[in-house]
């Protein structure tokens, strides 16, 4: 049996192998309410046979949006939207996942192919951007955020635990808190986006103050049962980034605070990109320290495109959890392709039923 479709429990539930479709936000909501392109979207991962689907970035406030058409769960009436989805995942055998955000100073975004840049101050869409600091990110997303005051770091953290109670009312059974990518939480834990001079800004303890107080506040609400999850981007590999070795202090604080899966990512708190090791599977190496050392369930993604690749990051030990986006979008039934190419026994059966027995050989 190829180890990429060993099932993986995660407290009380169980994956049905080592595949997860990561969230990628489709930017097609309707003021954070979704429609039928988020069913069809998740819907088709669900029936390709991944164990794991986590629905998009979902905003926990209106200003935590990085776009017009990014979902929410800021309310009750976006939350209600989402049993219908999770319904269908689980019908498939699929753990159904959700990531609660809040874009920070990367917020108030035109959509990717419609800019994909800040909007301008006097669009009538646009709000105000807020951060750890009144630090631009630069680049395509020039507008200055106003630093957060110690009242709103406080509301944030319960627009999280809000986020994380509708979660749970509406069904998910996996929730991650995205603590990556240049978002609000990741932009706290950089020196790169954090120049505040109080208790949340300068040392190490203080850049991760946020970020542990908000995984403590959500872990109050989120049932002991179900698994909590987080997505932390490691490094941005310049010489000003948060390093990896206080990432994985990080990450082991999480663990002993009730963290049960770690998703490595990138941060992405600079328009500085370049040294980034950018090629196949490149975070895998990064994933296996921290397997080792935090001792933690670990997802890794980035550039993972082929089964056997995928296979032997879980075979070695690098990863225990493989996240596809790419590689999701152009070829949705991934999991039925890679169980052919590993000689799973049965293969044709990682499908359903109603595209399985069409499958003569």
């Amino acid at each position: 049996m190829a180890a990429l479709f060993d099932k993986l429990a995660l407290k009380s539930v169980t994956l049905k192998n080592r595949i997860a479709v990561a969230p990628m936000c489709q930017y097609s909501a309707d003021d954070g309410v979704i429609n039928d392109w988020h069913l069809i979207h998740l819907g088709s991962h669900a029936i390709g046979g991944a164990g794991l689907v986590v629905a998009e970035a979902t905003a926990v406030s209106p200003e935590g949006r990085i776009t017009p058409g990014c979902s929410g769960i800021w309310n009750d009436a976006q939350a209600g939207k989402w049993p219908r989805v999770i319904a269908f995942l689980k019908k498939h055998g699929v753990v159904p996942g959700m990531q609660i955000a809040h874009a920070g100073r990367k917020a108030s975004a035109n959509r990717p192919w419609e800019g994909d840049d800040h909007m301008k101050p006097d669009d009538p869409r646009a709000w105000q951007p807020i951060g750890p600091s009144a630090d631009a990110f630069g680049a395509n997303l020039p507008r200055v955020p106003i630093a957060m005051t110690k009242a709103d770091i406080r509301r944030v953290q319960g627009d999280f635990v809000a986020a994380a109670e509708r979660a749970l009312a509406a069904g998910f059974e996996l929730l991650e808190l995205h603590f990556a990518h240049g978002y609000l939480a990741q932009s706290f834990f950089s020196p790169i986006a954090n120049k505040r001079t109080d208790e949340y800004g300068g040392s190490f303890e203080n850049r991760i103050r946020f970020l542990v107080e908000t995984f403590s506040a959500v872990r109050a609400v989120w049932p002991e049962h179900l698994p909590l999850a987080a997505r932390l981007g490691i490094s941005d590999f310049t010489d000003d980034s948060q390093t990896v070795e206080e990432s994985i202090d990080l990450i082991k604080r999480f663990k002993r605070g009730g963290l049960d899966l770690i998703d490595v990512s990138v941060g992405f708190n600079t328009p500085d990109i370049s040294k980034i090791p950018w090629g196949p599977a490149f975070m895998a190496p990064f994933c296996e320290r921290i397997r080792r050392e935090a001792g933690i369930t670990t997802a890794c993604g980035w550039f993972i495109r082929e089964p056997v690749q995928a296979d032997a990051i879980v075979r070695d030990g690098q990863a225990d959890l493989i996240m596809l986006a790419h590689a999701m979008l152009d070829d949705p039934n991934w999991p039925y392709h890679a169980a052919r190419a590993l000689n799973l026994p049965d293969f044709k059966w990682v499908l359903p039923a109603q595209y399985a027995h069409w499958i003569r050989a």
